[in-house]
């Protein structure tokens, strides 16, 4: 990211100062934030003071980046754990439903809607969300967030209802399809059958012996959807008006601001990292096998 943004063409310099600024004034600031030096040199600076915490300034508004990147995740993270909540709360249960009945109507239409629900692309379920529940029964607002942040907490959380159930629909969908698919193959193993044996009905010999088994694809699947919403976000916080991370890259690019564009990404590429880890220990969890394993 490092490399390809400064292959883009420009002068962050003229960028800066404007057409009409003098070679003199170009060749200080260049000097000023580093630019006359070897890519290397200007990497290995960068990288040093990134792992420190600190991300520098952006070069064309003079911004502190990690300030302005923990000022901004106060929208994004709530709106990707509202989402992912939202999701998991629907997509394992139906997920689930649709495996004990997949072979009956009622199951596979659950299947088909959840791949409608892939299908339909997170824009336009969010121009419809707005129009059904802003326009026509003006329940939740069409977009925006309270300047006054989460201290009026009932106001952000009423802002983020219709972007995190955008986002949720398009991640519970796949989920469910995981859901769907591991539930199936537990119900067709041995330790399965015997518990049906003994008198257990589907449902409870799902509950009781096969539940953590299911989970486990479950839960591989969500730490990659997780980060996938990242990219999620900045579609909704666009349509939705919210000023989070994925509104804020998405300005930065367009304006060629690739100090804060490298900052963002370095800590959303952590974020994803972090989520990576805490889905390995999950899944230590729920198997006893990888325990065993160690």
């Amino acid at each position: 990211m490092f490399l390809l943004l400064r292959l883009l063409p420009g002068d962050l310099a003229i960028a800066k100062l404007g057409i009409d600024a003098t070679p003199e004034s170009i060749v200080q600031l260049q000097q000023e934030f580093g630019l006359d030096r070897p890519i290397i040199t200007q990497f290995f600076s960068w990288f040093g003071h990134a792992l420190r915490g600190d991300m520098g300034v952006s070069m064309l508004t003079g911004v502190d980046i990690a300030d302005e990147i923990i000022n901004k995740a106060k929208v994004t993270l709530p709106l990707i754990a509202f989402a992912s909540v939202l999701a998991l709360s629907f997509a394992i249960p139906l997920g689930m439903y649709a495996a004990l009945h997949f072979r009956r109507w009622d199951g596979i239409s659950t299947s088909v809607v959840s791949q409608l629900g892939i299908a339909v692309p997170t824009f336009w379920v969010g121009v419809i969300l707005v129009t059904i529940f802003a326009v026509i029964f003006q329940i939740f607002p069409s977009g925006g967030f309270p300047d006054v942040g989460w201290s009026a907490w009932a106001s952000c959380l009423k802002s983020l209802t219709l972007p995190a159930i955008t986002l949720a629909l398009g991640q519970g969908a796949m989920l469910m399809r995981f859901a769907r698919s591991a539930t199936i193959d537990v119900i067709q193993q041995d330790y399965f059958r015997t518990a049906r044996a003994t008198g257990l009905t589907r449902g409870q010999a799902l509950r009781i012996h096969g539940v953590r088994n299911a989970l486990i694809p479950v839960v591989s699947v969500l730490g990659m959807q997780i980060a996938t919403l990242i990219v999620g976000a900045i579609i909704v916080e666009s349509v939705f008006a919210l000023p989070g991370i994925g509104q804020m890259l998405l300005q930065d690019v367009g304006i060629n601001d690739y100090t804060k564009v490298q900052g963002t990404v370095a800590a959303t590429t952590a974020a994803v990292f972090f989520v990576s880890f805490l889905i390995d220990v999950t899944l230590n969890a729920l198997n006893p096998k990888t325990r065993q394993r160690q």
